[in-house]
């Protein structure tokens, strides 16, 4: 897990090292132990490093293969790295590192761009060809790891974090009307190639962008998700679906054992992560370092879920470390949490995780967690609707959307609104093949599009801003294909997630099952009072995001009169969604 960047030139003038080095400072978080930055004719590359595979310098990056000519930068983790460096030293290759990224290299010289539907783990990385020049960009097929970029006639440059790439002065940093309308209305979510920064871009997840010497760009998608069962698994029964979900977790669990340093786990006492430490105690781990963190409770909301993360601490025997959170530290905390997002993300969880992973970082490196089953295995509360949706964008949009058309119209100056770019996003989505059911459909465009650009952003910046590698193991490829062929009817049993249940039942304790779906909760930025209500109040009424002309005041003026009253659909305060943009948009100068 690290931190990559580079500048790649067209126009005969040499790459920036400066501000190259400029950008990768501004990632030393994501990469703490170590960094470098090789440059060759038209072609830079920085890297920030966390050591968590092969720990001598063996292993630096950037890493320069002179014998195949290529040189690489690389975030991420293979975890199958291994059984690839045997295919490739029967081949013939020979390697003077044991770590993933010598892998990459090898491997991309062996079978070109198909090299990448060998490769299980989470990744993002540039490949120069010394020869050509060619660049060959790519992200992993679940966008686990971030890849920004910017663009124009003479460059391209490219970071895992989109704040650094400001460090460029010719970086359009105005804002995106298309992006914003997105952010208001899907959710915050924010589909690539957008961002809210309109000279800052990113790339899809499962693509890859090839680059030549004169500049000329070309993208293609590798992997896609297609719904439905294989001819052989039509008959299945729920209990054989159950074991062949069992089996494919138990794999994507030890897999992400894979590591030269301790792993640790998230526990929030929820199925997923409690699953997640069951698995590995199955697998024999003893020891295992496990953390879960509370907040102070706001009246009724409780802050914390320790009755559940004690009952998995104590049937595994974990190490397990209870992070108590009170208000008079999460607020300063707040702020740095915004610095270290990427793009404005409205989920009070990024206050969870920011402050968990601070803890945490201090006695591990890397850790599993369990985003993505709800999104996989289908456990929110929108999809039993969507099982014989009559009209699959309008349940999916209410349940959904935080403001429909009219209500954008309340909110925006008229500058800013862009028709219903969102709706029509999510129709187009629907409307491509491979997803028939109409619950499919929205399976399918949560874990590729809301998946990537929600929990898992929120995770990796929140994680990585102490240097703490997180891995999903719900996010193995293998076992998001295997969930999309079980059928929805299986999913959506018992409230949501009903064969993942079906799993645990076997493996741990049923009161961490039988129970109400939790979250991290974070009471205060739900419900802002007192001081976290004043803060947002600043921002929203500062002089700086009142002249941007975005947000009208009257619609401000109705949210304070009662913001509790102004919750979304899925339960976020649309004040607070103001107030992060404007504090987002203060922090990182855009």
């Amino acid at each position: 897990m690290c931190g990559i960047a580079g500048e790649i030139r067209f126009d005969q003038t040499d790459p920036d090292l400066g501000r190259l080095q400029a950008v990768a400072d501004a990632m030393n978080p994501r990469g703490p132990d170590a960094g470098g930055m090789y440059s060759q004719k038209a072609a830079a590359l920085a890297h920030r490093r966390l050591k968590i595979i092969d720990l001598s310098d063996a292993a630096q990056q950037p890493m320069v293969d002179s014998e195949l000519g290529l040189s690489i930068v690389f975030n991420g983790c293979i975890y199958n790295h291994k059984a690839l460096r045997a295919e490739l030293e029967a081949k013939g290759y020979q390697f003077f590192s044991a770590g993933d990224t010598e892998v990459l290299l090898k491997a991309y010289h062996a079978w070109g761009e198909d090299f990448v539907h060998r490769l299980n783990g989470m990744f993002a990385f540039a490949i120069v060809e010394r020869q050509s020049g060619r660049v060959l960009i790519g992200r992993d097929r679940l966008g686990i790891k971030p890849l920004y970029y910017s663009e124009g006639e003479g460059f391209f440059r490219f970071a895992s974090a989109l704040p650094p790439l400001l460090a460029y002065p010719d970086i359009d940093r105005s804002m995106d009307a298309q992006a914003l309308n997105f952010y208001f209305s899907f959710h915050a979510v924010v589909p690539p190639p957008f961002t809210l920064v309109k000279g800052v871009r990113k790339l899809a997840p499962g693509t890859l962008l090839r680059i030549e010497p004169d500049g000329q760009r070309s993208q293609k998608g590798y992997w896609d998700l297609k719904f439905g069962p294989h001819e052989d698994e039509r008959n299945l029964s729920r209990e054989e679906w159950k074991e062949k979900v069992a089996d494919a977790l138990r794999l994507a669990v030890k897999r992400r054992l894979v590591a030269d340093v301790p792993v640790g786990v998230l526990l929030s006492g929820g199925l997923d992560s409690s699953l997640i430490v069951g698995l590995l105690a199955e697998a024999g781990q003893e020891g295992l370092k496990t953390f879960s963190i509370g907040f102070e409770s706001v009246g009724e909301e409780k802050g914390d879920e320790f009755q559940y993360s004690d009952i998995i601490a104590e049937r595994f025997a974990t190490d397990h470390h209870k992070i108590e959170i009170d208000t008079a530290r999460a607020l300063p905390a707040l702020e740095r949490a915004i610095a270290a997002m990427s793009e404005p993300m409205t989920s009070h969880d990024c206050m969870g995780f920011f402050l968990l992973s601070e803890e945490v970082s201090k006695q591990v490196k890397v850790v599993q967690s369990g985003q993505g089953a709800d999104e996989i295995f289908a456990g929110y509360h929108w999809y039993p609707p969507m099982l014989e949706a009559n009209d699959p964008l309008d349940t999916y949009a209410k349940a959904f959307f935080d403001r429909d058309r009219s209500e954008m119209g309340e909110l925006l100056h008229d500058e800013w609104l862009n028709g219903d770019a969102a709706r029509q996003f999510v129709s187009d989505h629907f409307a491509r093949p491979g997803a028939e059911r109409p619950i499919d459909k929205a399976l399918r465009i949560d874990t590729q599009v809301m998946l990537v650009d929600d929990p898992v952003k929120r995770v990796d910046n929140m994680t990585m801003a102490f240097g703490l590698e997180a891995r999903v193991p719900f996010l193995d490829y293998e076992v998001v294909e295997l969930s999309a062929r079980v059928p929805a009817e299986l999913k959506t049993a018992e409230g949501g997630k009903g064969i993942l249940k079906d799993v645990g039942r076997d493996v741990i304790p049923h009161e961490v099952i039988d129970r109400p779906k939790g979250y991290f909760p974070v009471p205060a930025l739900k419900y802002l009072r007192g001081p976290y209500l004043e803060r947002v109040r600043d921002a929203v009424t500062s002089k700086s995001f009142e002249e941007r002309g975005i947000v009208r005041r009257d619609y401000l003026d109705t949210l304070f009169e009662d913001p509790e009253a102004h919750i979304t659909p899925l339960r976020g305060s649309k004040l607070y969604q103001i107030g992060l943009l404007a504090m987002w948009l203060e922090s990182h100068g855009v």
